[in-house]
């Protein structure tokens, strides 16, 4: 029987080095928070991130990241859809790399495949996202943005 393995797909233009980073950290991802689970992440475009959003959850606007959970509870946590243009925007907005905005983007949305929701879990998602960035040397998380 064989392992999946977590899977980046770049569907936009992405540097060389972006790429290897996402993927560096998409294996540390695998290895530190989700042992002998995997996923996929596409790096992608405004464009679809909205198209993603309208299909699945009714809102018509592109968004930083969406979650798609398995419906399977085996090894195969789900797919991660990044828009690019948001993680750019972002990551100049709040003053440090895109390749970590990616990486904030990607915490977050691996913390939705494990089944967290900081919409109504009374901040359990909140404090799993600031001990992971706080272990992985991440700048503020997404749910820190909105709350401050």
């Amino acid at each position: 029987m064989s392992r999946q393995q977590t899977t980046l797909l770049f569907e936009v233009p992405t540097p060389g080095p972006l790429q290897q980073s996402a993927r560096s950290f998409a294996k540390l991802l695998e290895s530190e928070l989700t042992p002998g689970r995997a996923f996929c992440c596409l790096i992608t475009s405004d464009k679809e991130l909205r198209r993603l959003n309208r299909e699945f959850r009714n809102q018509d606007y592109a968004t930083d990241v969406l979650s798609f959970p398995s419906a399977d509870s085996g090894a195969f946590l789900g797919d991660i859809a990044i828009s690019l243009a948001k993680a750019k925007q972002q990551a100049e907005e709040h003053g440090h790399g895109v390749a970590q905005e990616v990486q904030i983007l990607m915490l977050h949305g691996l913390l939705h495949l494990l089944g967290m929701d900081h919409e109504t879990d009374g901040g359990q998602m909140a404090r799993a996202e600031r001990k992971w960035r706080e272990t992985l040397r991440l700048p503020s998380g997404l749910i820190e943005r909105v709350s401050t």
